[in-house]
């Protein structure tokens, strides 16, 4: 027999693989025409085979950790996002489902320079910026995202936005079917390459000021302290978030509800669960 000739139990099981495989992209296709409808729908952009390469890691790589990297500007959206597709997760109570990484638990610890400077404002006029990527502990992050992807659990730093203290004992993260990972720079180079999906949330810029001034003052920040880190915000953005939209496999708006979300989320891993395979 030649090598590349198939027994009949891998013929069957290649053409059973096609068929499911067919059945999910038919599924998946369905969801987003539906959103499309929408005034607001959940998906700006899908880049093209995104659907059918999902489908066939779904279905020939059912063992292998399926991660997802998910951008977008401070305030655009990511974590109500991520919060919200989680809902979606939960419903099938099974452990090894999912988990998350957030690149704000990655920040380094700041808390000597803060207590020198004195105060934000005082910081902030010093040419501190909170929102460039070498502030962030990416390599470590990149770090332990392999380390799940091979089956192994970590151990996630937590930054308090507060005092700028990283406590390098923050919490025990398992390994799991879905890794979701969402940040400022999860997308930038030198981090994407391990990314199986790479999102991007966008959100207009009047919203995402509005937003992002009343998480600022729920950390601290108000006033002239919060003008000028803004102003970085919006500087650094430019410069090391944006250019990750065009290279993203899928958009999605930042302006939708969360009950939406969840109500599309929840369609998709339905479909998912109930497909046989």
């Amino acid at each position: 027999m030649s090598d590349f000739q198939l027994t009949g139990y891998d013929y069957y099981t290649n053409r059973r693989d096609m068929e499911v495989i067919s059945t999910i992209v038919n599924v998946l296709n369905k969801i987003l025409e539906e959103d499309k409808k929408e005034e607001q729908p959940l998906f700006l952009h899908i880049s093209d085979n995104l659907i059918l390469n999902i489908a066939r890691k779904v279905v020939q790589e059912k063992k292998k950790t399926f991660l997802i990297g998910i951008t977008g500007e401070s305030a655009s959206g990511k974590t109500v996002f991520v919060d919200n597709t989680i809902h979606a997760c939960v419903k099938d109570k099974r452990e090894g489902i999912y988990t998350v990484i957030r690149c704000d638990d990655y920040y380094k610890d700041t808390s000597k320079e803060l207590q020198e400077a004195g105060s934000y404002e005082a910081l902030f006029k010093t040419g501190f910026s909170f929102d460039t990527p070498d502030v962030i502990d990416l390599e470590l992050m990149k770090s332990h995202l392999k380390d799940l992807k091979e089956g192994k659990a970590i151990i996630s730093p937590k930054y308090d936005f507060v005092t700028c203290v990283s406590n390098p004992n923050g919490e025990v993260k398992k390994p799991a079917k879905v890794v979701l990972t969402e940040g400022l720079y999860v997308l930038n180079e030198g981090v994407r390459d391990i990314m199986d999906v790479k999102v991007y949330v966008f959100t207009p810029l009047e919203v995402i000021k509005e937003r992002w001034y009343k998480r600022a003052a729920s950390r601290g920040k108000t006033g002239e302290a919060a003008d000028l880190q803004f102003a970085d915000v919006n500087k650094t953005a430019q410069r090391y978030i944006r250019p990750a939209y065009p290279i993203a496999d899928a958009v999605i708006n930042g302006m939708v509800s969360q009950e939406y979300i969840q109500y599309i989320t929840d369609k998709i891993f339905k479909a998912l669960r109930d497909i046989n395979y």
